[in-house]
């Protein structure tokens, strides 16, 4: 398989397969009633008034696109993260990340004074969250899989440090301060 070199492209792929995992969880927690309203419901609330707007056809496809957005923005921002600090605690990475962009998201679409379609429950906002965690998970770990290994090859900047100091090692062996 062919590995993504490009930072943008593959952070593109990993926030549009980030977006479909948590657009299902969205839509199952709208179901079953533990959200007021599905988060593209919310998105869309940013540009129309009404409620019966925000649900039809056209103002899903606004919300839709704003989330979708949003989502390749931080898959974008996942790839620069994790070429920049490797590969390890990809689950670690992966929920900060996503609650992050999540947090940051759902906070400024419901903080927008013309945004009148807003749920105003916790276990709304907390089931944005878990689907944004969802997201990050899955975001990082695409980003991780499909990258080319020279994304993630970076060498250390302390690498080019002198030792300012002798290691114990070399304390052992009578080695002293000069």
């Amino acid at each position: 398989m062919n590995k993504i070199k490009d930072r943008v492209l593959l952070g593109t792929v990993a926030g549009l397969a980030g977006d479909i995992v948590k657009t299902v969880i969205d839509e199952i927690s709208h179901k079953k009633k533990l959200s007021q309203r599905s988060f593209r419901e919310t998105a869309a609330g940013v540009w129309v008034k009404k409620d019966s707007e925000a649900k039809s056809i056209k103002g899903q496809a606004l919300g839709g696109l704003l989330d979708l957005g949003m989502s390749i923005a931080g898959g974008i921002g996942t790839a620069y993260l994790l070429t920049e600090t490797g590969k390890d605690q990809l689950i670690t990475k992966g929920i900060i990340a996503g609650i992050g962009l999540g947090s940051l998201v759902d906070f400024a679409i419901s903080s927008l004074p013309q945004n009148k379609i807003k749920p105003t429950d916790a276990t709304s906002h907390l089931s944005y969250m878990a689907s944004h965690a969802a997201y990050g998970l899955v975001t990082t770990f695409i980003v991780a899989k499909l990258g080319h290994p020279s994304l993630f090859d970076k060498e250390p900047i302390n690498d080019y440090l002198e030792p300012t100091e002798f290691t114990t090692e070399q304390q052992a062996q009578g080695q002293l301060y000069s």
